[in-house]
């Protein structure tokens, strides 16, 4: 978040023309650090919007789980297999969006061509699927024998479901047919500098529980009573 601000007041400051935040669906009724840390970077990214000239328009696109990158679960289970199994998966009914990575950049490229400041864009994920049906068939097409699933159990702050977009959300049609804008409630910029500033004098001191506690007055949408 720290960084993201640094980013956006850069970017006021030389006149960048285009600025995409990259965010998750874990922003959305964020349960995790992590979720709320990209929450609170769309957030910021919106403040800078409002400040933003004429020619610039800052944005962010918010998608589900990119196969094939960097921590992305077919590469864990692939790493299982050879192993000789079993493969780990945390809860039966644990669904998840997926993307690939050439689908992932040429969504996020067009978002940024879109450029209509201060949005967040929303990307079409299709439907969610099954981490257990997804270790079934990457098995199968691995053509390994005798590699069992095991639930390990969900983790703390783990959803079961994903979600792309708040309840108080709605999403707009944009003239891409793959591409939505998510209808936000504006941010006051001053309210949210102050937050920041707490925050990042509490991550100097590494204090954990204050930043959680920061986190949840920062994101409208609390749902930290889980946090982790």
């Amino acid at each position: 978040m720290i960084g993201t601000r640094n980013v956006v007041s850069l970017c006021l400051e030389f006149g960048v023309l285009r600025l995409v935040n990259v965010s998750t669906d874990k922003a959305v009724n964020p349960t995790s650090v992590m979720g709320a840390s990209k929450r609170a970077a769309e957030m910021t990214v919106s403040a800078g919007a409002a400040r933003a000239r004429e020619t610039q328009a800052f944005v962010s696109v918010r998608f589900g789980n990119v196969l094939g990158s960097r921590g992305s679960v077919v590469p864990t289970f692939m790493r299982q297999i050879r192993a000789g199994g079993p493969i780990t998966v945390t809860h039966p009914e644990m669904v998840r969006y997926f993307m690939t990575i050439p689908e992932a950049a040429r969504l996020v490229l067009q978002a940024g061509g879109l450029a209509e400041n201060g949005k967040v864009y929303v990307l079409n994920m299709g439907e969610p699927v099954k981490i257990a049906d997804l270790a079934r068939d990457v098995i199968r097409l691995s053509g390994a024998q005798g590699v069992d699933i095991v639930y390990s159990g969900v983790r703390p702050g783990e959803k079961l479901y994903e979600e792309l977009l708040t309840s108080s959300e709605g999403a707009d049609a944009t003239t891409h047919s793959e591409i939505f804008s998510a209808r936000l409630e504006r941010v006051d910029p001053q309210v949210l500098e102050a937050h920041l500033d707490v925050l990042q004098r509490h991550a100097v001191q590494g204090d954990a529980a204050a930043i959680r506690m920061d986190l949840a007055r920062m994101i409208p949408e609390n749902k930290f009573g889980q946090i982790r």
